[in-house]
């Protein structure tokens, strides 16, 4: 029998403590920071002007508030191509949360005070789009069921594909991994201060799928071990064999996967592709995160809960 190199059981305690620093730290963030909803799911309105040249956030803010007598959150994007050609422009974007719509006479009002303050840039609406604020609140709720739908379909499948190692216990602990990895991506938005939208739905159903793979694998590698290596073996033993002989391939696997979105990560900075960056940062995270929780946080808390059922049953059958 080949010797394992790295006792994952034994360290289980100081990886335990890793993911609560880990969710403390974010947990903090989120109290400091809040999270900040997108329009797509809180409801609002984003306009966005083009123009060529420099103009001032505050004096923006100062002609929309005058011309709309609402409060804007104003961002500049540099080198911006426009939708009508291929050259590339500053842009301003307006954007109005809750149930703050604007009106196409406000629009015009904003457009003709920003052409006033600046009128050798070139002033031009680009976008203009609205969100009920009631049907984005339904929209973020139905996201919601959908991965809570998502995890319970895995436990499910889990729980089925690995009954003969105890398939309810593999289900429930890989499924306190994905949380670990859902809650890393979310920290992540909160503390890079980006707003919680469609790209944060994509990216935790993408980490659901790519963490429960790993997971998968090594599941898969205990249940071929456990008939190898015969029902005597104990979990802890079973478990540290099963991962170091995936854990090359987990590793290489992340560090690939790992490289290629950060690649597309500075693509999108390079050419500030904010739905891009927007995907890509929290994906880098998430990677390593899936990698981590399958080895260090998964099969851990599987054993614990194997051994915890073996005790129950020698004290029952002490008792009997």
């Amino acid at each position: 029998m080949k010797k394992f190199k790295i006792d994952f059981f034994a360290h289980r305690k100081v990886y335990f403590l890793i993911s609560a620093a880990i969710l403390v730290v974010g947990i903090l963030c989120n109290f400091i920071f809040g999270s900040d909803l997108s329009i797509q799911f809180r409801g609002g309105t984003i306009i966005k002007y083009s123009y060529t040249g420099e103009v001032d956030v505050e004096k923006v803010a100062a002609i929309v508030e005058e011309a709309t007598g609402k409060s804007a959150d104003v961002a500049i994007n540099h080198n911006v191509q426009t939708s009508a050609s291929s050259e590339t422009v500053e842009q301003i974007s307006l954007t109005f949360a809750g149930a703050a719509t604007v009106a196409p006479n406000e629009q015009k009002a904003i457009l003709e005070g920003l052409e006033k303050e600046y009128p050798d840039v070139g002033m031009a609406l680009e976008e203009s789009s609205s969100v009920d604020a009631t049907m984005g609140g339904k929209f973020f709720a139905k996201c919601m069921v959908a991965i809570a739908l998502a995890a319970v379909l895995l436990i499910l499948y889990v729980a089925f594909r690995f009954k003969k190692i105890g398939g309810m216990s593999a289900g429930v602990t890989g499924i306190v991994a994905l949380i670990h990895d859902v809650l890393v991506v979310y920290f992540v938005f909160v503390i890079f201060r980006m707003p919680i939208n469609d790209s944060f739905i994509a990216v935790v159903l993408t980490v659901l799928g790519y963490s429960l793979n790993d997971t998968i694998v090594l599941y898969d590698r205990l249940r071929e071990n456990r008939r190898l290596m015969g029902p005597k073996v104990n979990y802890e033993e079973l478990m540290n064999v099963s991962i170091n002989q995936n854990f090359t391939r987990c590793l290489n696997t992340s560090i690939t996967t790992f490289v290629a979105i950060t690649v597309v990560y500075i693509v999108g900075m390079a050419y500030q592709l904010d739905s891009v960056t927007s995907f890509a940062l929290p994906m880098m995270f998430g990677v390593i995160s899936g990698c981590y929780s399958s080895m260090c946080v998964a099969c851990p808390l599987y054993v614990m809960w194997q051994n915890h059922k073996k005790k129950k049953r020698a004290a029952a059958g002490a008792k009997a």
